[in-house]
């Protein structure tokens, strides 16, 4: 704190804005000054930042302080970035008593400090505590966050001191001494369900598990074509089960973006699974609105997007994926800033093949095909068609599938394949000096050349069929990282005739898929 000549006094408190997962120090500043009583909030402060001053002015009044009956200033630095968010209630609150006397500015210095107030003085979670941990550590900062985010902020363990309250009283009681609040304890990693979905559970369909075997060992993107009724949606909320765990690393950073998100930050082991309803808008499948908050794309990280009923989705909104398939990122521009959001997720749809669903049923034949088809497919841009690696027909399931005893195998059987799969992978992968990719979806370039290199029979059966099938030059290298994924499963080091084979029946659209 500062005195001025004309008895002014102004306290400092560091907090932190968010831009994408991005952490930009902000430092608080509050003046007091003479003259008439006013509170005044400058440094572009968005509607929530303005309407801190009455929660933190109910808020002092529920520890029995009024504000002084001075001139108020609370200027944001740097003042030409914008400023997001309830979590500056908390920051605003401290300066001000600190300014007033009530508790030591030097207690202060070297803190990170975000929390929303309540009316009452109690704070409340608010998002970004992870990246903001974490920005801390790197300063070598203390955090002050509310009790409930504490113990996400732990993850960080004795990097950083950490100060979580409930209420503003207990954090001016601790602040002076008067009163100890113990560190908070890391967070427990979520449990998983007892009662996981199993393919165990699928009956009948067998060529669909091997595709879903093949699209979790390769992280490869997988659209199911059938009627309704034919267990697409079941086989696809069934994919996390026989995906690999988060490795740390990983569990991290989608704990991250959780917390970014506002969505709950706890870590958890196990994949994400996102699945949107068909009207969600662009913005909420890529990311934007008024805050360029992440969308579906970001929250799938690592993990599976399912989009069910893929027509019906709206085309604008399905091109836009288009960029995050490719690059595994996604950037959203608006005229003020761009943001870019990590996106490299498994994508997974769903679709019947016309609007009644019935096409190929002759006992429930469409009685408006093929034209009807053909409408209902053309909703989906031959770009995106041609992004998915894997391409299935799911026929309706009989009445005596039903009726088999379970399958001998289950979701273990097949994780653990695919587990030792992703194992040869990234074994491959350090090999060849490339220890940031995650699976054969990855293979680009120079290294889709020196790591796939399938045998002349292969290579021949593959450009035979690229003529005949017309695959443009990226369905050509989708099928050899797909071929090369089933020579994984297959436990071969080389990629085979047999392996393209396949690779390529799951490329070819018979004449009622293609747009």
């Amino acid at each position: 704190m500062r005195n001025g000549e004309a008895g002014h006094r102004t306290a400092r408190v560091e907090t932190a804005a968010f831009v994408g997962l991005g952490v930009r120090p902000v430092t608080v500043e509050v003046q007091l000054a003479p003259g008439l009583p006013a509170f005044t909030v400058v440094g572009l402060p968005d509607k929530a930042v303005a309407e801190s001053r009455e929660r933190v002015r109910a808020a002092m009044a529920a520890l029995g302080l009024a504000l002084p009956a001075r001139r108020i200033v609370v200027n944001l630095a740097p003042a030409d970035l914008a400023k997001e968010g309830s979590h500056y209630d908390l920051p605003i609150a401290l300066g001000l008593l600190a300014v007033s006397g009530v508790v030591g500015v030097d207690l202060l210095i070297d803190r990170l400090v975000l929390g929303e107030l309540g009316l009452d003085g109690s704070i409340r979670p608010v998002a970004g505590v992870l990246p903001a941990a974490l920005a801390a550590a790197e300063r070598g900062f203390g955090l002050v966050c509310p009790a409930a985010c504490g113990g996400e902020a732990a993850w960080f363990g004795e990097r950083i001191d950490i100060v979580a309250a409930a209420h503003l009283l207990d954090l001016v009681e601790h602040l002076r001494g008067r009163r100890v609040l113990a560190p908070p304890e890391p967070a427990p990693v979520a449990e998983e369900a007892e009662d996981r979905l199993d393919l165990a559970d699928v009956r009948g369909q067998e060529s669909a598990k091997r595709a879903l075997e093949v699209a979790a060992a390769g992280g490869h993107h997988l659209l199911m074509i059938g009627p309704p009724g034919a267990g697409k949606s079941m086989l696809a909320r069934r994919l996390p089960g026989i995906l690999p765990e988060l490795s740390p690393r990983e569990a991290l950073e989608v704990a991250m973006i959780r917390s970014v998100a506002g969505e709950d930050a706890a870590m958890r082991r196990t994949r994400p699974w996102r699945a949107p309803h068909h009207g969600a808008s662009m913005a909420a499948l890529v990311g934007g609105g008024r805050h360029a908050r992440p969308g579906e794309v970001t929250l799938a990280h690592r993990g599976v997007l399912f989009l069910d009923e893929l027509p019906e989705f709206a085309r604008n909104a399905l091109d836009a994926l288009r960029q995050p398939l490719e690059t595994g990122e996604v950037t959203v521009a608006r005229a003020d800033r761009h943001v870019t959001y990590p996106a490299r997720f498994q994508l997974v749809a769903a679709m019947n093949p016309c609007r009644c669903g019935h096409l190929a049923d002759p006992a429930q034949a469409c009685g408006r095909a093929p034209g009807c088809a053909a409408r209902y497919q053309s909703r989906i841009s031959g770009p995106l068609l041609d992004r998915f690696d894997i391409v299935i027909q799911l026929p309706p399931v009989k009445p005596g599938d039903l009726t088999l005893p379970p399958p001998a195998e289950g979701s273990r059987e097949v994780r653990a394949r695919v587990e030792a799969a992703r194992a040869r992978q990234k074994e491959r992968f350090r090999a060849a000096g490339c220890d940031d990719l995650e699976a054969n979806v990855d293979l680009h370039g120079r290294l889709l050349d020196e790591l796939v290199d399938p045998e002349p029979e292969a290579l021949a059966l593959l450009q035979r069929a690229a003529e005949r099938l017309r695959l443009s030059a990226r369905g050509i290298h989708r099928s050899l990282r797909l071929a090369r994924t089933i020579a994984d499963l297959d436990g071969s080091a080389t990629v085979r005739r047999g392996h393209l084979a396949e690779a390529l029946t799951y490329r070819y659209r018979p004449p009622a898929v293609r747009v």
